[in-house]
């Protein structure tokens, strides 16, 4: 990779993960993300836009959600939202696709122009997942994929397969089905959220674990953390 695409890369990245976090600011003001009433009138805010125009609104979020990824943001927040504004279904569809869009981009860049530091950083840490993955790349990755990447952080994940040249179409769809479990039990956990809001009740402790909306997401998500471990020790021995 040359000397000129690396930089023009670190300013496209810091250009738009600058003009994120101004939007953000811009529309949050963080003084008051302890104040009930102000995250209420927020939400509620971006809901009626939702409602005023839903396609577009849709495609604007599905196409965050491809940037964040490209940028190396984590999943996990994106899917809350994208549950609490769209529904367990609908805000899992939009999530995935979004997340499974955006790792997939971010790979083929990083095969085609950071291959060489990709092998220099991280091929003597994970070397064994080398191993792993070559025997069937596409049911290896899918389970590393649902098992939270056997640890692995998320930005990490989306770059492992560069080290065994892992085919585009087989990242894909090892990537939307690993991936769409997790999901859905955060969107869920989202909608949940986003029911207690819209009846106006108050979001103490207390009442979150009583809502079914969020108890059993939460129960999921547990189940999925003990699979997940369970699949680990099965196929991602050290």
């Amino acid at each position: 990779m040359s000397k000129n695409i690396k930089i023009a890369v670190g300013l496209i990245y810091i250009l738009c993960l600058g003009l994120i976090l101004y939007g953000f600011l811009i529309f949050v003001d963080v003084t008051q993300l302890n104040d009930y009433r102000y995250i209420r009138d927020k939400t509620q805010f971006l809901i009626e836009i939702r409602d005023q125009n839903l396609f577009w609104f849709t495609a604007l979020f599905f196409l965050f959600a491809v940037i964040w990824i490209l940028l190396l943001g984590f999943a996990t927040p994106i899917a809350l939202i994208s549950g609490f504004l769209f529904g367990k279904i609908y805000g899992t569809l939009i999530s995935v696709f979004g997340f499974t869009m955006g790792c997939t981009i971010l790979y083929i860049f990083a095969n085609l122009y950071l291959k060489n530091l990709i092998l220099e950083k991280l091929s003597k840490k994970i070397y064994k997942f080398k191993e792993i993955f070559n025997k069937n790349e596409f049911f290896y990755f899918m389970i590393f994929r649902f098992a939270g990447g056997g640890g692995t952080p998320f930005a990490i994940q989306n770059l492992l397969p560069v080290l065994f040249n892992m085919k585009v179409k087989n990242y894909f769809f090892s990537t939307l089905i690993g991936l769409f479990p997790m999901v859905f039990v955060l969107c869920a956990i989202g909608s949940g959220i986003e029911k207690i809001i819209e009846n106006n009740i108050d979001p103490s402790f207390l009442t979150i674990i009583q809502n079914k909306e969020i108890l059993f997401p939460i129960l999921g998500f547990f189940i999925i953390l003990i699979i997940s471990f369970i699949l680990r020790k099965i196929y991602f021995k050290k």
